[in-house]
């Protein structure tokens, strides 16, 4: 049985110059029928598989024809996707407006060398460990923003003992791209009980001392691991 793929091997290397022409007669035909014809048009040719076939196939084998090159006719039409979304969203992200969010917190630390941390439920649904933090507010220092957050969110209230870093990052929201500023300062704990119930938002779910070797591989975020590896970088000879 000769296959598609057969009679492709069968015409490889097979051409036509442009503008010549041939008939033959295929097996079985009878005289005065029309056989297909080589025909020259614009940059290519239609050539007949009854020239190149031997005798005894199917009659639809010798009816079918090869464009030795590509035509528009040719190509497959194009799919009519209406499922699919008429704007890009990381291109029309770059339409939206920019604004600037600045937050402050840190680690606060008790006697034992132990780091308060929250929990926090993210939008999948998954408990998240992170470090406390917050807004500035209009009129507030970053250091006063971050032992107000971290005493709104631990229930702990400390002073500030030193600046760590600043890290910054980028998301989309459904108005604006927002560049967010976070300042992560030292803390060290002078009064309080560990608890969530101070937490204006009702965000923090709940709250721990966690020993500050450990507090790498709590932490759920990797730009906060960074800021514990600053901090043992900066103050951990201390």
């Amino acid at each position: 049985m000769i296959t598609p793929k057969d009679v492709a091997r069968m015409l490889r290397g097979f051409a036509i110059p442009s503008g010549q022409a041939h008939r033959q007669a295929r097996p079985g035909m009878a005289d005065g029928d029309s056989p297909a014809l080589f025909t020259s048009e614009s940059n290519g040719f239609t050539m007949s598989l009854a020239d190149k076939l031997p005798p005894g196939l199917p009659d639809s084998l010798y009816e079918l024809e090869v464009s030795a090159t590509p035509s528009p006719a040719m190509m497959p039409k194009k799919r009519l996707d209406t499922d699919s979304p008429a704007t890009f969203a990381s291109l029309d992200a770059r339409e939206l407006p920019v604004v600037r969010e600045y937050s402050a917190g840190g680690l606060m630390f008790n006697r034992n060398n132990e780091v308060a941390i929250i929990a926090r439920r993210s939008r999948s649904g998954h408990l998240e460990w992170c470090l406390p933090k917050g807004h500035i507010e209009k009129g507030e220092t970053p250091e006063q923003t971050a032992v107000r957050e971290v005493h709104e969110e631990t229930g702990i209230l400390g002073t500030v003992t030193g600046s760590i870093a600043t890290i910054d990052y980028w998301f989309t929201g459904e108005t604006q791209r927002v560049h967010k500023l976070v300042h992560h300062y030292v803390l060290r704990r002078t009064a309080g009980t560990l608890s969530v119930d101070g937490d204006p938002d009702h965000e923090a779910e709940d709250a721990a001392w966690v020993a500050f070797d450990d507090l790498a591989s709590v932490l759920s975020y990797p730009n906060e691991r960074r800021i514990v590896w600053l901090y043992a970088r900066k103050y951990r000879h201390q």
